[in-house]
């Protein structure tokens, strides 16, 4: 790790004020933001969040964004219901509280969520997107649900295994050039493997002079050089699940 002390940059960027569209629900055992489109859909896109648990407005912001391009959003507490991290916590502790929320130990509330947005809201057509932890989390899911049609993988820590690269479908990994815990060797390694045993189409981008969050976690207007990649992760965020759902 870059620095052991602040083993995450999370803390990096803004908090959002922002209300939500949505709603809250219960899915089983877990709590859940949904938001709707204006117009009926059967296009549905699951947003994962950071640890800064399924309740931070950044997400929520993201989510809307989403229903706003004509998908059912749902961000669900991954979770389950144990405390989300908060910027005001001891980071010598980070790594004892990573443990018991292992993004790669989370198919229960996926299969719960999955079963929701089929048989309460009509989906048929399915994706994923994530943010940090949640990026992580998609890595993994694109590797294991088939119905999920489309992945979007941001800034989420490289976990170096065999598999890696044993993607279901077509995924997109977002990184940052000034990432202090995502080493850029890291990312070529990545995407060197993708390259190399990849069966679906992916793409691997890092956006230049950005840091961990970026897409998420800063305003627009934060200052004039950031503002176009922000908005371009974004867009492509979004034109990559339109291509793919």
């Amino acid at each position: 790790m870059a620095n052991e002390s602040r083993p995450c940059p999370c803390g990096i960027g803004d908090r959002f004020d922002h209300e939500g569209c949505g709603q809250e629900v219960q899915v089983e055992h877990i709590k859940a933001y949904v938001c709707k489109p204006p117009a009926s859909t059967d296009e549905a896109v699951v947003v994962i969040h950071d640890i800064f648990g399924w309740q931070l407005p950044n997400t929520r912001y993201m989510a809307d964004m989403l229903a706003a391009n004509g998908y059912i959003a749902i961000c669900p507490d991954f979770f389950a219901g144990r405390e989300a991290w908060k910027p005001s916590d001891d980071w010598s502790k980070f790594s004892d509280w990573l443990k018991t929320r292992d993004a790669r130990k989370i198919n229960k509330e996926a299969d719960a969520v999955l079963k929701y947005l089929k048989e309460q809201c009509g989906a048929k057509k399915l994706g994923v997107v994530g943010f940090c932890w949640g990026g992580v989390a998609v890595h993994h899911l694109m590797m294991t649900y088939p119905e999920l049609k489309a992945g979007v993988s941001l800034y989420g820590l490289i976990k170096d295994s065999d598999d890696i690269a044993n993607l279901l479908n077509p995924t997109f990994f977002i990184f940052a050039e000034k990432d202090d815990v995502i080493p850029l060797h890291q990312v070529t390694l990545l995407e060197q493997k993708l390259k190399k045993n990849c069966k679906v189409d992916f793409e691997v981008k890092i956006y230049p002079g950005q840091t961990h969050g970026f897409v998420h976690r800063r305003r627009e207007d934060i200052n004039p050089q950031d503002k176009p990649y922000i908005e371009e992760g974004r867009k492509n965020m979004i034109n990559w699940l339109n291509k793919y759902i």
